[in-house]
């Protein structure tokens, strides 16, 4: 309680009186972290590679600091230290309705950086507001370590896995995506087209190609994406839907040239990354045990234990 008031010590702060409160009213109070009168607050929107602090505020500090949960500004308090993010990670706890445990694996994985930082033709095939909605709907790189694949793995066993734990993959994805199918089967002129995985989004109102690529990103996906939505646009989209979204899942991608394979698509594609497991820093990974020496470890216990059953 102390650290939270001198990390916000710069609001005005009052406490609830819960003798004041009728029953009924305490009931549907707000969690009784404090009262903060203050109106607006530097925030907490971010750009493709950081949060800046002088940008609007989605909500007002006092308003994201009351709303929070308790258990919530503890672990805020230990892993965010700057301000601006702490607000931005806030923001989306309430967008998300993120738990504890989700709040922890999203700081972790630095979502405030990955946030928005795909590459997009965006800006010249969406309007102005929606552009801005879609380019912060996608992340770059995505993490997949939730996946059980072995080094070697084909695209359809990338996708069975990603299906297999859906709801790790949808919260990966972010708020708003659902999941409509996986080799979703089209018809156009007799032909048979299927399409790794499709999504709608509630809040953007469109339906969200998926195409998982093994290796690394090359111009012809983009092509191919292009028929995918113009084929979900003609085929599955509603009169009141916005046009579909691509998103190219590749394992990597030279950032230049794909910016240069999107430049005269026409649809609104993304491409990003994946990653299945975080890379470890050199300094931990000289610290970690290698598996010979695991084994070896291991091999002396058996050993003493095998001495210590003789003796008795």
């Amino acid at each position: 309680m102390l650290t939270f008031y001198k990390e916000y010590s710069n609001l005005s702060i009052s406490p609830l009186v819960g003798a004041k409160l009728e029953k009924k009213n305490f009931l549907n109070a707000q969690p009784p972290v404090a009262q903060l009168d203050i109106e607006t607050q530097p925030n907490l929107s971010k750009s493709a590679n950081h949060v800046d602090e002088n940008e609007i505020p989605t909500l007002p500090v006092a308003k994201l600091i009351a709303l929070t949960g308790w258990a919530h500004h503890t672990i805020l308090i230990q892993k965010v230290k700057e301000l601006p993010t702490r607000y931005w990670y806030m923001q989306q706890c309430l967008n998300n309705g993120w738990s504890r445990d989700t709040l922890m694996e999203m700081i972790k994985s630095n979502l405030h950086v990955r946030q928005g930082n795909a590459v997009t033709n965006f800006e010249f095939t969406l309007p102005p507001l929606q552009s801005s909605l879609a380019k912060q709907m996608l992340k770059d790189p995505y993490i997949f370590d939730f996946t059980t694949l072995a080094t070697e793995f084909t695209e359809r066993e990338l996708e069975l896995e990603l299906v297999l734990h859906v709801e790790k993959f949808l919260v990966e994805l972010g708020a708003g995506f659902a999941f409509v199918g996986r080799q979703y089967k089209l018809e156009i002129s007799d032909k048979e087209i299927y399409l790794d995985l499709l999504f709608y989004h509630l809040k953007m109102r469109c339906f969200v190609v998926i195409d998982l690529k093994r290796g690394e990103f090359i111009p012809e996906y983009a092509g191919k994406m292009n028929f995918y939505c113009s084929a979900v646009d003609d085929i599955l989209r509603h009169p009141s839907d916005q046009q579909t979204i691509g998103l190219i899942l590749c394992k990597s991608k030279d950032k230049l040239f794909a910016e240069y394979a999107l430049r005269d698509i026409h649809k609104p594609i993304g491409i990003s990354d994946y990653e299945l497991t975080r890379i470890l820093p050199e300094t931990l990974k000289s610290s970690l045990p290698s598996v010979e020496e695991i084994e070896a470890e291991l091999f002396q216990k058996l050993e003493a234990n095998n001495i210590l059953q003789n003796e008795n």
